[in-house]
């Protein structure tokens, strides 16, 4: 079973330096998100704004460390998150933020969500114990899908378990498991404080098939997994393009300047 074969790993005094940057990016988005999404639970709606601020801010920092294929992963997990959150929230109402908007962090906040999941995915500690974060991962997963459509808990969640079932199809048959086992705890967690703080709201019924979700639902990661998926799968085509638009455009120059 090659399920998590892991990659080569670099020099030891390389992995060393590149795993205490993934820590503390990880670290710093669990930190900032809670920071984030508690304030907007209560904050005034400029409020969005300055996070909006120094949400763009710290992820240009991060990105100034990686490769053109990182950012250009992030930069397409943003479109595609973004598109999504209009049509989602705004348009079929699945979720509903405090003032019925999306909130000007949330672009920042989804390259930050990404590339911390990448960076989790990569660090030591995911790389040494993939086999049992991923046990983790399915055990408390199943466990909550499975609260859900017991009858204990609050709100039905048949939807949280349908999503828990297309995760583990992401986790299983996705080209990048890791980065689905890292955007696993950091999406679980954001989508908790958030729900938990007030800043947003799922609906009680999922408008697009009807059935009773929880708030959050409980596989809600999948939606997450759909954008990294996305992310990975777009970024070499993205890149390809550039670069072919870079050479015509190099060609145009050199036959307008003879």
């Amino acid at each position: 079973m090659t399920f998590f074969a892991l990659p080569h790993f670099p020099p030891a005094d390389i992995a060393a330096n590149h795993n205490r940057r993934d820590y503390f990016i990880a670290c710093f988005t669990f930190l900032a998100t809670t920071i984030c999404l508690t304030t907007d639970g209560f904050a005034p709606r400029f409020m969005q704004y300055v996070l909006a601020f120094l949400g763009w801010i710290f992820l240009i920092a991060f990105l100034r460390g990686e490769c053109k294929y990182v950012r250009t992963q992030v930069a397409v997990a943003v479109t595609f998150a973004v598109v999504g959150e209009y049509f989602a929230s705004i348009y079929m109402k699945g979720y509903i933020y405090r003032f019925e908007n999306v909130p000007a962090y949330v672009p920042a906040g989804h390259g930050l969500v990404y590339l911390t999941a990448v960076a989790l995915g990569r660090s030591g500690l995911f790389l040494r114990h993939a086999r049992r974060i991923a046990m983790f991962v399915m055990s408390v997963g199943g466990v909550w899908a499975f609260w859900g459509i017991s009858g204990w808990a609050e709100r039905q969640d048949i939807v949280g378990a349908v999503l828990f079932a297309v995760f583990l199809v992401y986790l299983f048959k996705g080209r990048s498991p890791m980065v689905y086992l890292g955007a696993f705890f950091i999406t679980s967690w954001l989508e908790i404080v958030g729900t938990t703080a007030g800043t947003w709201a799922w609906a009680a019924i999922d408008p697009a098939s009807t059935l009773p979700q929880g708030n959050p639902p409980s596989g809600v990661a999948a939606w997450y997994c759909l954008v990294d998926a996305v992310a990975i799968a777009g970024a070499a085509p993205l890149l390809a393009l550039l670069s072919r638009t870079a050479g015509f455009l190099r060609e145009q120059r050199a036959m307008i300047s003879k």
